[in-house]
């Protein structure tokens, strides 16, 4: 496999939901390929995973610290390029920062860390190491999203002057972590979720996908958090309204107890001339409604719809062939590992030439975050989001 990336993986063995994603999205393009890990704090486990993998047995470790120790010591065509870490959100921050000091490139799944101090940290320990970081915020790499980014930001919608994303779940409606659901225990427990559970989880992707699509600043927001279920000890559903730079109009409402829906996240966007409408649910469709002129709809795979970095097009196969949420999770997967692969020929790799989520879209995050709780708990109706950082 000459001419990989080696990747490793902090998290992700049996019984993870996203670690599994994460390897088939930084395998889909043959640029990586996994070499070790430490997939879960329980030593058997993490070597149990790691047969399950076919990993080498001498690769797989008892914990991250000792997987940064033993493979910064190996020969370069041997040692792993980059980690992925993929533990519930109080275990980002400690191996993202060994990692970075150690000197291996990070992908981290999001919300980044489970504060906004640790999250500066980290920002901090980026730009002092140099390393590369990419958070996994998927909808980023979706072609459609790509596309209304494109849109908006050439000025074809004209002045913006509404932004609202809805992200709605139902798996939550019931109370599964009363019946021991790994996913849905540590989701709601603060000492492992952080500031926010369903805010925190989802709220994020909404967050970001206004942000990658306009590149709006916020100025202020008022938010409610919510906790529909009895018995459960953080919030289940939220809503925020949000003043923008410019005098646009924002909205964010996001809910796991919204039973019967699935993963039903919709980005609208208007403007003085036009509005556009995207849905994950149908993520190959694009609508764009007009003032003077029928509404149009695009699709994936016709025409130049987005482009990432360089030449390589956001989509990969031809039109009516559907592509989905392993695709868009490559994508961000493509753009940091030729970015990674630009660094280790010698070529410039500065972040911002390619099309991935960065450390500063995780400071980004948890400054929402925190000015989310603060207002959710205020008597004030608007929070300025001063960015203090």
């Amino acid at each position: 496999m000459a001419g990989k990336l080696r990747y490793g993986m902090v998290g992700g063995g049996i019984g993870s939901f996203i670690g599994p994603v994460h390897r088939m999205a930084a395998e889909l393009d043959g640029l990586a390929e996994l070499v070790c890990g430490a997939f879960s704090s329980d030593a058997e486990r993490s070597y149990a995973s790691g047969q399950a993998l076919g990993i080498d047995p001498g690769r797989v470790y008892p914990d991250y610290q000792s997987m940064f120790e033993v493979e910064r010591e190996l020969p370069s065509d041997e040692r792993m390029d980059f980690v992925v870490i993929v533990t519930p959100n109080h275990l980002h921050y400690a191996p993202a920062r060994m990692a970075l000091e150690n000197g291996f490139d990070v992908v981290c799944d999001k919300p980044m860390t489970l504060t906004l101090e640790e999250a500066q940290d980290l920002e901090r320990v980026v730009k002092n190491t140099g390393r590369l970081f990419a958070l996994t915020h998927t909808y980023t790499g979706y072609p459609m999203i790509k596309k209304a980014r494109s849109l908006v930001r050439s000025g074809a919608l004209g002045r913006l002057r509404k932004v609202m994303v809805t992200y709605l779940q139902g798996w939550l409606a019931s109370y599964p972590e009363g019946e021991g659901q790994k996913q849905a225990v540590w989701r709601t427990d603060p000492r492992c979720a952080g500031l926010t559970s369903t805010m925190g989880d989802i709220g994020t992707h909404a967050e970001n996908l206004i942000s990658y699509v306009t590149g709006l600043e916020i100025l202020e927001l008022s938010a409610q958090l919510n906790t529909l279920v009895p018995s459960r000890k953080m919030d289940d559903d939220g809503s925020v309204i949000l003043r923008y730079e410019g005098h646009v109009a924002g909205a964010i409402l996001v809910s796991q107890v919204a039973t019967g829906e699935e993963n039903n996240v919709t980005l609208r966007i208007y403007g003085e001339h036009g509005g556009l409408e995207w849905n994950q649910m149908e993520p190959n469709s694009l609508i764009v409604r007009w003032a003077d002129r029928p509404m149009e709809i695009h699709r994936t795979g016709t025409g130049v719809e987005g482009i990432g970095t360089g030449s390589v097009p956001a989509h990969r196969l031809p039109a009516g062939h559907p592509e989905g949420f392993i695709e868009a999770f490559a994508n961000i997967y493509q753009a940091f590992g030729k970015a990674l692969l630009d660094r280790k020929a010698g070529r410039p790799a500065p972040e911002e030439g390619y099309d991935f989520p960065t450390v500063e879209d995780g400071v980004r995050g948890m400054h929402f975050l925190t000015k989310v709780v603060e207002s959710s708990r205020s008597e004030k109706k608007w929070i300025p989001f001063k960015d203090n950082r």
